[in-house]
């Protein structure tokens, strides 16, 4: 139990998805700056919930079936189709269950997370189990949701703020990405093996 709860906050802070491995940081930068919270938590929930069900999924087709029939290699031709398919289901359930946010227009932004496919790939190089899988997928997707509600914290302060106009947009969203990363690499003492 204990090695599941280790998994799954080194996984949220510090070998965080979007910030250690820029896996995940396309939805990141493409939510528009003015973005409600709760569209921020919308997305946040979405993306959770879609990397722990593709990440258990995908990790029990590819134990199941692609090393039992020796056909490894095929592993991005089921994993990818697999975390395109879940998601419009997924929006739709999750539209009904939680109505007061917003999971209209989020398809693209999921469809572009790499987060999904890299969770997979590791699992599949470091030979996880199955709760192990389950732990990191759940730790990737909250710590996701968390930069994802820090950097948009960051830029409603930083749109308040007078930025020289060569540095607007892009310019200084990359730059506080950059300084959450540095901010995040304080949580590298935090556990000891």
């Amino acid at each position: 139990m204990t090695h599941l709860l280790l998994t799954l906050v080194s996984t949220a802070l510090i070998n965080n998805f979007v910030l250690q491995w820029p896996l995940g940081v396309d939805p990141l930068l493409q939510t528009p700056a003015g973005t409600a919270r709760q569209r921020v938590h919308a997305l946040g929930l979405a993306t959770t919930v879609l990397m722990l069900i593709s990440g258990v999924l995908g990790h029990a087709l590819y134990r199941g079936l692609l090393l039992q029939w020796g056909l490894e290699s095929l592993q991005l031709f089921v994993w990818l189709p697999l975390s395109v398919l879940l998601i419009k289901p997924l929006l739709g359930l999750l539209a009904r269950a939680l109505p007061k946010l917003a999971f209209d227009g989020l398809w693209p932004l999921l469809l572009g997370n790499a987060g999904m496919l890299g969770l997979l790939l590791f699992a599949a190089r470091d030979n996880l189990d199955l709760a192990t899988v389950a732990a990191m997928s759940l730790g990737a997707g909250l710590g996701f949701w968390l930069v994802l509600s820090l950097f948009s914290d960051l830029r409603q302060r930083i749109s308040n703020n007078d930025v020289p106009l060569p540095w607007r947009g892009l310019p200084i969203d990359l730059i506080s990405a950059g300084l959450l990363a540095v901010a995040f690499l304080g949580f590298n003492g935090l556990i000891k093996t």
